[in-house]
């Protein structure tokens, strides 16, 4: 059974540092293999985690769309799709990485966006969890690409603009009624400031975990450095650490 873990939250409040190392403690906690969707347009997570990519999943979708009537009688466009889709899996040690890249041009895309989501279906099959790292709109959620959501984070820094950003997109979510089993909120204390708690109960969210500044990922970050190789002590690690136990992903 696969267990999936969407994150999301507005640019620049660490979302995509956490989605990396939720993957980091899959790992080391022998949980792979894990597949890794980087659901956001700005595509970071692959720089993050330490791989490269060569195209995206809507990259494939927009050559599919502008070649379906040259397509050899011979080759379906389900199994021309297919091919290219496994195509832009990057393979890595315990993980793979899917991303999605930017949402699709003009036209119906809705034949295939059904045959983009019959391939998630059956690609999530094939391993123990998947991680994804969201936009602020949740798009591809919302184009129902990954259908089940074990546990959806909503990641927020302590400032008025995240959380209410934080609040819209909790929003959206029960708005597009997908099935999302727990919703949580989780701050991330960057540059050390704290959240009043009257503030944080304004989302209407439970608050999961409080990430603390740590200097030692951000290092990380700015020198492009895979955050798969920081140190079990770092402070950040030990706190995601205690909030993959908490969503019970470490059993």
């Amino acid at each position: 059974m696969t267990h999936t873990i969407a994150v999301a939250g507005k640019g620049g409040t660490g979302k995509t540092t956490l989605a990396a190392l939720i993957v980091y403690h899959l790992l080391r906690n022998n949980k792979a293999p894990v597949l890794a969707v980087d659901a956001d347009p700005n595509s970071n997570l692959s720089e993050l985690l330490g791989v490269e990519f060569d195209r995206t999943v809507v990259s494939t979708v927009d050559e599919l769309m502008e070649k379906k009537e040259e397509l050899s009688p011979s080759i379906t466009k389900e199994a021309y799709l297919q091919y290219n889709l496994e195509e832009a899996i990057v393979e890595s040690n315990g993980f793979d990485l899917l991303v999605m890249g930017r949402t699709e041009g003009p036209g119906c895309y809705c034949y295939a966006n059904l045959l983009l989501r019959n391939f998630m279906e059956k690609l999530r099959e094939n391993y123990r969890f998947v991680v994804m790292d969201n936009e602020a709109g949740m798009e591809h959620l919302s184009r129902r690409t990954t259908r089940d959501v074990d546990a959806l984070l909503i990641v927020s820094t302590p400032t008025p603009v995240a959380l209410r950003s934080a609040k819209r997109i909790y929003q959206t979510a029960q708005s597009l009624k997908l099935n999302i089993g727990k919703i949580h909120l989780v701050m991330n204390q960057l540059g050390g400031n704290s959240t009043p708690e009257e503030e944080i109960k304004a989302v209407g969210l439970p608050l999961l975990s409080t990430i603390p500044y740590d200097q030692e990922v951000m290092n990380y970050s700015a020198k492009a450095k895979s955050l798969l190789d920081l140190p079990p002590d770092s402070t950040a690690v030990k706190e995601v650490q205690k909030l993959a136990e908490q969503l019970r992903l470490l059993c």
